[in-house]
């Protein structure tokens, strides 16, 4: 699941005539970052629906900015103690037993949900950084 935004490419070709590479880096991982906490930010209100312990919740975690293949890129996955990582696959598409758990699709409904606050939230981060 991802977000696809178009005319990035022709965006940074004209930003890197402007500006030098290092610059561009902070402004692109910033509008990452700021990207990646509205999503969380979506993505906990998704998981409040169907809240046991809180632990899923809690072990969201945002990556650095990196590089893969050749594309900035900050990853949203579970991290902490409690291993939720292991069972949010099971939440999102369910089992063979449970084939409808409470949290069946949340990741998918956030992910639709936070688009539209996502892209504005680059587009100022962005704005903000020129």
């Amino acid at each position: 699941m991802s977000v696809k935004i178009t005319g990035q490419e022709k965006l940074l070709k004209e930003l890197e005539k402007r500006f030098d590479k290092a610059k561009i880096q902070r402004i692109s991982d910033k509008a990452l970052l700021s990207g990646a906490k509205v999503f969380v930010k979506e993505l906990r209100s998704q998981f409040e629906s169907f809240k046991d312990t809180g632990a899923s919740i809690e072990e969201i975690t945002i990556s650095e900015p990196m590089w893969i293949a050749g594309v900035r890129t900050i990853k949203v996955h579970w991290r902490g103690p409690k291993g939720r990582y292991r069972i949010i696959h099971l939440n999102e598409w369910g089992t063979i037993n449970n084939p409808n758990p409470p949290g069946k699709g949340a990741v998918a409904r956030a992910l639709k949900n936070a688009e539209k606050a996502y892209r504005s939230a680059i587009k100022n981060a962005i704005k903000e950084g020129l």
